[in-house]
């Protein structure tokens, strides 16, 4: 009777165990708090706004406009950087859970600092992370999720990108400088009305171009030229098909701003579209510690291959010599005489 009892009980024992395989199979990769890691968004399409807060508060917010995205004021950002964001949002998937005993001090350290990423849908809120250390190894980070289908969770999880060997942090950043795009002119010869270049250390340097039509004139320091080549004409405004800026600035506060753009400018371009939009530009020298021999042979400690340039947003960025000079240097296409004016030199700053 005992041995009819212990089958019994050993045939229950099993069936309870085969349903529990079975049932191990069917969910495997599965969770029962999927609460705690459900981060992705597969439908990336939806995403209309994202808005990301550094540890420092510091925000920045995106905005789909159509196919675009632009900051919230509707300005140009780096539209890479955006679709890196939606690769992470697409692929991120759960890696593992934290030790019990490190959990309540990493939730203390994620209250403290962590990056926190809002996601909108269709115009509505449905997901936030918040973003805290890497993982140990590098591969993955602690996160945290607060969902409009879950509530906020209070289980920091570990989290990686699928088929990425590295952490999710360096693609979220709130510091406006890392969006900005650089892009200045991208225009057509058929958008372009006329260009004024001024040259204060060297005016026979100084110079416009005015487009009428088919024809040109070209003015050195506002002499017109009685005879210029036409194809050197459209070789000059067809060099504001691409002209970009090399760097935002990550070097000065802004009292140094302010001191520079208070200088004066050693040269400045404006630009004026068909459709009347103007863009004026003003070039301030970088001042170095360094002293040189520049191209005139004289001495100067300023920067030789770079220089700062305040766009009409008075932003202050980094340019270099060696992009503007196509559109600086006139007598590299039009016959120019430069022996009535004297170049002014540009004094070693003290």
């Amino acid at each position: 009777m005992k041995k009819i009892i212990l089958l019994v009980v050993a045939l229950i024992v099993l069936v309870g165990l085969g349903y529990w395989v079975v049932d191990l199979i069917g969910n495997k990769g599965k969770s029962v708090n999927t609460e705690f890691f459900n981060f992705a968004i597969e439908d990336t399409a939806s995403v209309d706004r994202i808005i990301i807060t550094d540890i420092n508060s510091n925000s920045f917010e995106l905005k789909r406009d159509g196919i675009k995205w632009t900051d919230k004021d509707g300005g140009c950002i780096v539209q890479e950087n955006v679709q890196n964001i939606m690769t992470v949002l697409k692929n991120i998937e759960f890696k593992g859970y934290l030790a019990e005993n490190s959990m309540k001090p990493t939730i203390n350290r994620m209250a403290a600092a962590s990056m926190k990423v809002e996601f909108f849908q269709n115009g509505s809120w449905t997901k936030t992370w918040y973003i805290g250390t890497s993982a140990q190894d590098h591969y993955g980070q602690i996160m945290l999720l607060d969902s409009d289908e879950f509530g906020k969770s209070d289980q920091p999880v570990l989290m990686k990108v699928k088929g990425v060997n590295g952490i999710i942090e360096p693609n979220f950043y709130a510091d406006p400088r890392k969006w900005m795009c650089t892009g200045i002119f991208a225009l057509s010869i058929d958008k372009i009305k006329k260009v004024e270049i001024k040259n204060y250390l060297d005016p026979g340097r100084s110079f416009s171009v005015a487009k009428n039509g088919s024809s040109f004139e070209v003015k050195q320091n506002g002499t017109t030229l009685p005879a210029i080549d036409t194809l050197k004409a459209f070789r000059y405004l067809n060099s504001y098909k691409k002209v970009n800026f090399f760097l935002p600035n990550y070097v000065l506060n802004q009292k140094q701003v302010d001191s520079v753009v208070q200088t004066k400018p050693f040269g400045s371009l404006k630009l004026t579209e068909t459709n009347g939009k103007s863009t004026y530009l003003k070039f301030f020298k970088i001042i170095g510690e360094e002293v040189f021999d520049n191209e005139f042979g004289e001495v100067t400690n300023t920067d030789l291959n770079n220089f700062w340039c305040l766009l009409p947003n008075k932003q202050l960025v980094k340019c270099q010599y060696f992009v503007f000079d196509p559109l600086m240097r006139g007598d590299i296409y039009f016959p120019f005489d430069l022996s009535k004016y004297q170049r002014k030199s540009f004094e070693v700053a003290q």
